[in-house]
């Protein structure tokens, strides 16, 4: 039982305000395994005006941009030494096999702040140019101010990073919320932020319910919101920073493509990343490819190799360090992904592999069997919604050009991928798509370097790359006397 009972505000541990608190629960067991403090409207006031003090007179905003880095640098070794105990966190609360929690969870996180870490000291801060009328001319790019971070279940760790590493090398402190189910991970991000000697109030941490969430965005000491989470919700936080004029990022749902040429050559490996490229994190991830797009000469060869590769993942406890799907984060995400399975099954889709729910071997926990469904139609609701769940639809096209336009027949536009042994010709193909990552013959959804985010209602704003930091930023034009 992990026990918390204060907030992390001002570069110190606080009680809270109320008396409330989060109990948070194991997919896997359905048991209390910690709680903390329900953070209070009161508290995330305190936490502003920390962040406030830190903005407007602490010494954070006005170092220089390697000092800054040194900070970023300091604060990932410090998560780095306490990487395995995160890790086990996070599978405990949410359900990730541990062997990704270690990996995609905790040293992604660590390898996000190392790149802006590296990022911040040659990022053009200032551009000297000469003026329309001859007089020099200063381009500053001027922190935003004091940034909220709204956190999902998912990765939370790792999405922390993604908001983490830009606000930092830009000098705007941070106000950290994160989700109800996942907060317990944070406290050990708390812990290494004191390790790192970061100047009180650039980072501070408040749990709390969604409610308390939306009194963090509208309040009027937040300059900036970065929002990764549903596209529901994410369609409400954008209301209200336009209402009030606030800078936004938006982090929002996807149901992306896999689209697998004539020529691909799924051997081993490449099949096992097209499946993970799909389910991996349980399929509790914004980017998962979880349509399959295959031409009809090779349809059956490939549903038969998927639902073989599927069938033959391995569920249980995701602290066994062989498991590779673990459990959902919660009950209503499990009841949730059923009615996905049963609605599939009632519009005529065929479960090649699952497709009835809680695996037969488990007792108790929040799991669902990996499925792969077939004979999938476009306007399915399986194909049209995100599942969140280790669910694959496979679609059958006639020829490129229809693979492209069933790919781009979504709401979503967030990642995608290009099955291909041919790789300027995946590329051509990547650059039809609408959407705003495409990997060719990989799983990966992103890349620390680049620009992260989505087209249409996958979200407003990047994350990651030099291009994560522009949010974080304004210009500020200074014309300089002539001469």
């Amino acid at each position: 039982m992990d026990k918390r009972e204060q907030l992390f505000i001002g570069g110190e541990w606080v009680a809270p305000d109320g008396k409330g608190a989060i109990d948070v629960i194991s997919p896997h067991t359905e048991e209390v395994i910690g709680s903390v403090p329900d953070a209070t409207t009161v508290d995330i006031d305190r936490a502003v005006a920390a962040a406030r003090l830190a903005f407007d007179e602490g010494p954070w905003p006005r170092m220089t941009a390697a000092d800054r880095a040194e900070g970023i640098k300091r604060l990932s070794g410090a998560l780095q030494s306490r990487a395995a105990e995160i890790a086990d966190i996070i599978s405990s609360e949410n359900g990730s096999p541990k062997q990704w929690s270690l990996m995609g969870q905790v040293f992604s996180a660590t390898m996000v702040l190392d790149t802006y870490a590296g990022i911040a000291s040659g990022y053009p801060w200032e551009d000297r140019r000469t003026g329309a009328l001859g007089s020099p001319v200063l381009v500053r790019r001027a922190p935003v101010g004091v940034a909220a971070g709204i956190i999902p279940w998912n990765v939370p760790l790792f999405i922390m990073a993604l908001k983490l590493g830009p606000a930092m090398a830009a000098g705007c402190p941070l106000v950290l919320k994160p989700a109800p189910e996942t907060p317990l991970d944070a406290y050990l991000l708390a812990d290494a932020i004191i390790e790192a000697d970061l100047p009180p109030g650039v980072i501070n941490i408040v749990a709390a319910g969604r409610e308390t969430g939306e009194h963090l965005v509208r309040h009027p000491g937040i300059d900036k919101v970065s929002f990764t989470g549903s596209t529901a919700v994410g369609q409400h936080v954008g209301e209200v920073c336009g209402g009030m004029l606030k800078r936004l990022t938006l982090e929002l749902g996807g149901k992306s493509a896999a689209i697998v040429l004539d020529d691909a050559n799924l051997d081993e490996a490449t099949l096992g990343n097209l499946v993970q490229s799909g389910v991996m994190n349980n399929g509790q991830v914004c980017g998962a490819q979880s349509r399959v797009l295959v031409s009809r000469k090779r349809y059956d060869e490939v549903v038969e190799a998927l639902g073989a590769a599927v069938g033959a993942l391995k569920v249980g406890d995701p602290l066994d360090e062989s498991t590779q799907i673990g459990p959902l984060v919660a009950k209503r995400q499990q009841d949730r992904v059923i009615g996905f399975l049963d609605a599939g099954k009632s519009e005529g889709a065929r479960a090649v592999v699952g497709g009835n729910g809680m695996p037969e071997h488990m007792d108790t926990g929040w799991y669902i069997e990996p499925t792969v469904f077939a004979d999938v139609h476009n306007d399915m609701k399986i194909a049209r919604e995100e599942i969140f769940g280790p669910v694959l639809s496979v679609i059958p096209y006639d020829d490129e050009a229809q693979a492209i336009k069933i790919a781009n027949d979504s709401d979503y536009g967030l990642c995608g991928s290009v099955w291909t042994t041919d790789g300027e010709h995946g590329a051509a193909v990547a650059a039809q798509m609408r959407t705003g990552v495409v990997a060719i013959n990989s799983s990966m959804i992103l890349d620390f370097n680049a620009p992260f985010g989505g087209f249409k209602q996958s979200g407003i704003g990047r994350e990651l790359g030099p291009e994560g930091i522009d949010g974080y930023t304004e210009y500020q034009t200074i014309i300089l006397p002539a001469g």
